[in-house]
């Protein structure tokens, strides 16, 4: 299946600006992003990273009629000075840190409930599959990841479940999983909570919230000034994160209310641009429902000293 960004317009509204040159797609998956924002502006140069070898060979064949505008880099977006070795800052940051279509569609990957394959869950071909990581956690360590990356109603049992069926040796494959789960709440689970389930799963595998914190730390010394930063998430732990980043860099004065004058010193890094967080309409949800649960926001880094 041929992979269908999120929100496109809204992207490339937000990320383009008059002086755009240079723009870095941190997670360039198969290209849908990038071949939007290369079609909006013959000025922009993209650099697009993404850790999934076959994403990158996807991206390649998507974005050939560009190719002269495109340096695509297999690596984490949190390393960002290795993204940008040799260029330096950008004009813009774009991060899409759903999962992709043909990621999840592929049974070889192991994302999906649905059919089963190896528990890989590995967006890369590095570190620790899922199987491997679920066999060493405890049922404590299981519960706490269970409940707090997944939001998974009953974390305790369902993480004794996949102890007990670790210790059988029957934690191979993504059936295993959904079995386990699926003994421990009924054969009538609804689908949501198998996918909250592999969510938590996928997202400790991969590290994705400690990339997006180290991310978040080196965005704004990666940005120009007038530089704008965009991101879409899917999950209300990688959301949080990003609306709390974005309103500290914009805020101005922390000094406590007792303080009458100044003594901090911070000024504004950023202009939030999106002052709600935007969703996709109900006519894009309908033609993409993996769209349901997006949403991006925006922001502008500041020349020093300018108020936001």
């Amino acid at each position: 299946m041929r992979h269908i960004p999120v929100m496109v317009d809204e992207v490339v509204e937000y990320l383009l600006h008059g002086r755009s040159r240079v723009i870095l797609d941190g997670t360039v998956g198969f290209g849908g992003h990038a071949e939007a924002i290369l079609r909006a502006s013959d000025q922009v140069r993209l650099v697009g990273v993404d850790r999934d070898p076959v994403a990158i060979a996807g991206a390649a064949e998507r974005l050939r009629g560009y190719a002269d505008r495109v340096t695509l880099v297999q690596g984490v977006y949190s390393e960002l000075d290795r993204a940008l070795l040799g260029i330096g800052a950008v004009d813009g940051i774009l991060l899409d840190l759903g999962i992709s279509s043909p990621q999840i569609d592929d049974a070889r990957r192991g994302f999906a409930h649905a059919a089963s394959g190896p528990l890989d869950m590995r967006m890369g071909s590095e570190g620790e599959t899922a199987a491997a990581m679920l066999t060493r956690l405890g049922a404590d360590e299981l519960s706490r990841m269970l409940r707090d990356l997944g939001g998974v109603r009953q974390p305790r049992r369902v993480a004794r479940a996949i102890a007990a069926a670790v210790a059988r040796g029957e934690m191979v494959t993504t059936a295993d999983l959904r079995n386990a789960v699926t003994g421990t709440l009924g054969r009538g689970t609804a689908t949501a909570e198998l996918s909250r389930v592999f969510q938590a799963v996928r997202i400790a595998v991969n590290g994705e919230l400690n990339h997006l914190r180290a991310f978040l730390d080196r965005a704004l010394a990666s940005l120009r000034p007038g530089g704008r930063l965009v991101i879409l998430s899917y999950h209300s732990l990688e959301d949080r994160m990003v609306k709390e980043f974005m309103r500290d860099a914009a805020s101005a004065c922390v000094c406590p209310p007792s303080v009458p004058v100044c003594v901090c010193g911070k000024v504004p890094a950023l202009r939030i641009l999106t002052r709600r967080a935007l969703r996709a309409t109900d006519a894009e949800i309908q033609k993409n429902p993996r769209a349901r649960s997006a949403v991006l926001r925006a922001a502008e880094k500041l020349e020093r000293g300018q108020a936001s």
